[in-house]
């Protein structure tokens, strides 16, 4: 684990700059997907930046909702700049629905722009498992492996590099796979499907996953309930004509 890079008198703080750099990465990803399937790319940049905004206040009010007692105690975390507390499930369901409300607004054809925006989701998971890694946040479950790490006084499973791995694959079926040329949002669906995929099965190596009532975990619901609409939406649009170009 490496949180902190002392470069002389300055501390980096790593994972924040990975999931900076995340991001950067993943805007240039979709604009020049966008661009590639006929779309406005500024009109894309500027519908991934209210989803941004969304996200990360979505992401942080999951995290409370999940932990009532921490933030009632401590109320002034709710703007803590700390990628440890913030809900990936919370954060998508805002960013997707403050994306879906901009689009509209901003008049984007609904397919093609989920195209386009297909490569950045796998990325920014990719960002924050590597992000996680560094931190040593979203830890695994202790584990006597070859490549099990030491954390915590435990050596564990590196859940986050389980989770690198399935983003990684998931971004490079989205920009090589048979569908790269599609407009009809299969790309789309097929990431949101292989990272609820993911999660589901690498949830069970996570050593700080919410349990619910039932030892039901919190993550593997979400992504079940992701799968479960992944798949409805790709049965769906595989069928379906190509939209035509916007203007």
């Amino acid at each position: 684990m490496l949180p902190v890079l002392q470069i002389g008198p300055v501390a980096v703080q790593l994972p924040g700059l990975v999931i900076l750099a995340g991001v950067w990465l993943a805007v240039l990803l979709v604009e020049r997907r966008a661009v590639q399937l006929g779309q406005n790319a500024e009109a894309v940049s500027g519908l991934i930046f209210s989803g941004l905004v969304a996200g990360l206040v979505g992401a942080r009010l999951g995290h409370a909702a999940q932990h009532p007692a921490a933030y009632a105690a401590d109320p002034w975390a709710l703007i803590a700049l700390s990628p440890a507390t913030l809900s990936a499930e919370g954060g998508l369901a805002a960013a997707g629905l403050a994306a879906l409300i901009d689009g509209q607004r901003r008049r984007l054809s609904l397919r093609p722009t989920l195209e386009a925006l297909a490569p950045g989701g796998p990325l920014l998971m990719a960002a924050v498992s590597l992000a996680n890694f560094l931190s040593g946040d979203a830890f695994g479950t202790p584990a006597e492996l070859p490549w099990a790490v030491t954390l915590w006084g435990a050596r564990r499973h590196p859940a986050q590099l389980y989770e690198l791995t399935a983003a990684l694959l998931a971004l490079a079926f989205v920009w090589w796979g048979p569908w790269r040329a599609s407009r009809r949002g299969l790309n789309f669906t097929a990431s949101v499907t292989l990272l609820a995929a993911g999660r589901g099965v690498l949830e069970a190596f996570r050593g700080d996953s919410v349990i619910w009532a039932g030892g039901w975990r919190a993550g593997q619901l979400a992504a079940l309930a992701l799968l479960a609409a992944g798949l409805w939406l790709l049965r769906h649009w595989m069928g379906a004509p190509e939209p035509e170009t916007t203007p």
